[in-house]
């Protein structure tokens, strides 16, 4: 398996003006942290998901000039972009298709897409996919894990068409040990009571799915007399860390084509504070995966650390662990 970066990870640096897309393609390459690169569609693409010849022509001149790999491109299902109703599939269809076809104009060999979506209407986008030669990669995100009923839906979906062009993106969110500790000093820092923290916690680690587990929370810290404004600073790590056991990951291993390894923090050793990456990595080399694997920190939702040396850390780990393993 190889390394790479997905620039979402570096969503601070850019949306501060710091670095322009051409600077963080720049840095990937001079860090080291490449050759693997994602990026999102509409976060990294002016008027996405039209893309220019321009664009297109100095996209790739940069690539080429600094060495990296397009890997994933990230597009988008928005099925309630339209206020006050879902778009139809006919709508989803129409919507999903130049962003395909973005994604094939750029060189990218994947597009991630997202639940949203539906098996409906990834079913009818496969004939484009693989005119493109683009794979359409499902991400699997917490809350939602390998056997979850959404998951299952697209599995039922893809054991029927058998196209090489339909696949899997693991992230690394639904298989979390623990939640991040980086989050929880976070929202200590922010004057959330030890006690409803440690109400959240031993929720978390309770038993059932992730919506169940966060309305037995509210339930509980309600009923010890928290308001909701101090309660929902907590109710996120439902949705966002999963707990899953890594060799869940096994049952899609065959279909998968690129894998987001989402991390948060380190501890004193620079092992990663939440996720199980000694079992991760070896599961998916052994298990025969190739592809890239994109960094992706997302503790950018409540961190102001350099992204660039959190990538470094991260990526020196993940080297560490494969070699040791």
């Amino acid at each position: 398996m190889k390394l790479g970066t997905t620039l979402y990870a570096l969503t601070n640096e850019y949306l501060s003006r710091r670095y322009s897309f051409e600077d963080l393609l720049a840095q990937t390459a001079a860090r080291g942290t490449g050759p693997g690169l994602e990026i999102v569609g509409f976060q990294s693409i002016r008027g996405f998901p039209v893309v220019t010849d321009e664009f297109a022509a100095r996209f790739k001149e940069l690539v080429a000039q600094y060495q990296l790999v397009p890997t994933s491109l990230a597009i988008n299902a928005d099925q309630e972009i339209r206020r006050g109703r879902v778009m139809s599939d006919d709508e989803m269809v129409a919507y999903h298709e130049p962003q395909i076809r973005a994604a094939a104009k750029l060189g990218f060999p994947v597009a991630r897409y997202q639940y949203g979506a539906g098996p409906d209407v990834i079913r009818r986008l496969v004939p484009l996919a693989e005119k493109l030669n683009v794979k359409l990669g499902l991400e699997i995100h917490a809350p939602q894990h390998a056997n979850h009923p959404d998951v299952l839906q697209y599995r039922e979906m893809y054991a029927q068409v058998r196209s090489p062009y339909l696949g899997w993106i693991p992230d690394f969110s639904s298989t979390a040990r623990t939640v991040p500790p980086s989050f929880l000093e976070f929202v200590r820092a922010k004057g959330v009571p030890a006690d409803l923290i440690a109400m959240a916690m031993d929720t978390w680690h309770g038993e059932g799915d992730a919506y169940k587990r966060m309305m037995q929370y509210k339930e509980k810290a309600r009923a010890s007399g928290f308001d909701d404004a101090q309660l929902n600073e907590l109710s996120l790590i439902f949705p966002m860390f999963g707990k899953q056991a890594p060799r869940s990951w096994l049952e899609l291993m065959p279909e998968v084509v690129h894998i987001h390894g989402k991390f948060f923090g380190f501890d004193a050793q620079g092992n990663e504070e939440a996720i199980d990456y000694p079992a991760l990595l070896p599961l998916f080399r052994d298990g025969g995966f190739t592809g890239y694997m994109s960094s992706e920190w997302e503790g950018h939702m409540y961190s102001d650390a350099d992204a660039f040396q959190m990538i470094e850390s991260h990526q020196a780990m993940c080297r560490r662990i494969l070699a040791a393993h």
